[in-house]
């Protein structure tokens, strides 16, 4: 059962439109809490429900890929289906603003 937290981490990164990705450190700001960065991380590596919460779309504050339950390389796969520039193991461009 998730905690109150990860169901606030859950509820924000689902606003998160197909195609954007955002950075932890952003989303921890976006539900109050500016120093959990790592926790929203944590909370997002137990997602239960993966595709209607796209963890995926969450990424380093330097834009590198970060990781992911089932893989970076599917991280970058999903992230790349979607349209989302990869360069390496960074997303290319600006992370988009809750």
């Amino acid at each position: 059962m998730p905690t109150e937290f990860e169901c606030l981490v859950y509820e924000k990164t689902s606003e998160i439109p197909r195609g954007s990705v955002t950075t932890y450190a952003e989303l921890a700001c976006v539900i109050g809490k500016p120093n959990a960065a790592r926790a929203v991380g944590n909370a997002l590596n137990h997602n239960p429900h993966p595709i209607a919460v796209p963890c995926h779309r969450v990424v380093r504050s330097d834009m590198s890929l970060g990781g992911y339950a089932n893989g970076t390389n599917a991280k970058k796969e999903l992230l790349i289906s979607e349209g989302v520039k990869i360069k390496g193991e960074r997303v290319i461009g600006t992370p988009w603003k809750f």
